[in-house]
């Protein structure tokens, strides 16, 4: 068991850095400019110092971040089809569309079937610039598949098992097939302490903040850009 533990630690923390890659691997590449070209962009973002303001990222970090954007999705949004075909170049040996189907989710706020600029560095500044507080709000929000309030086992497997088809098995070809629920089983011991079946923000947090190896992971999310 604490061999599983350790393997799905490793595999975690690669998810983490391949999910750096996707954010800006192909997101620094072009050169920075002062003002945006929006000639051939259907989707106009907002204003530099508007968007300035509502993020903790610097007017020449922005710049640099949608000239990547754009780049990648010239219309100036990105439908969850693209989001996964995108995602998917990163991990040619697994299956990653059930992982970005999630992780699109988590960035469309408005639940418009559309991630654009606006949401990608709001999303973007929480992960990368946010409080610890932020970052594990953002990652209950990722688990908290249905949106309401609390983690279920089921919802915590569906995550996992995203993850082992993107990497796991691939990279660990003799893993059990029930470590996607041996490893939910184990957090759900540490995180459901009134033992209700679910795990509330608190629960969360509070487990979240007590497990070193969250709070290294956390750590990633560092002087990214």
């Amino acid at each position: 068991m604490s061999q599983c533990r350790k393997r799905c630690k490793r595999q975690l923390t690669k998810v983490a850095r391949y999910f750096y890659r996707f954010l800006m691997g192909t997101l620094t590449q072009d050169s920075v400019e002062d003002d945006f070209e929006l000639s051939t962009v259907c989707h106009r973002p907002e204003s530099m110092d508007k968007l300035q303001e509502q993020t903790k990222f610097t007017k020449k970090e922005l710049q640099v971040l949608y000239r990547g954007f754009k780049n990648e999705c010239p219309s100036g949004v990105v439908n969850e089809e693209n989001f996964k075909n995108i995602y998917s170049q990163f991990f040619p040996q697994g299956d990653s569309s059930m992982y970005a189907h999630f992780l699109f989710e988590a960035f469309d706020t408005n639940k418009n079937g559309s991630v654009s600029f606006e949401d990608f560095v709001f999303g973007l500044s929480i992960i990368l610039r946010g409080t610890i507080n932020d970052r594990l709000n953002w990652a209950f929000n990722l688990y908290d598949l249905n949106k309401d309030g609390c983690i279920t086992k089921e919802e915590m497997l569906d995550i996992m098992k995203s993850i082992y088809d993107m990497m796991g098995k691939y990279t660990y070809p003799t893993m059990q097939d029930d470590a996607p629920r041996e490893h939910v089983e184990s957090f759900f011991q540490k995180m459901d302490r009134n033992k209700d079946g679910v795990v509330t923000i608190d629960e969360f947090i509070e487990s979240c903040k007590k497990d070193e190896n969250i709070m290294q992971s956390m750590q990633l999310f560092d002087n990214v850009i």
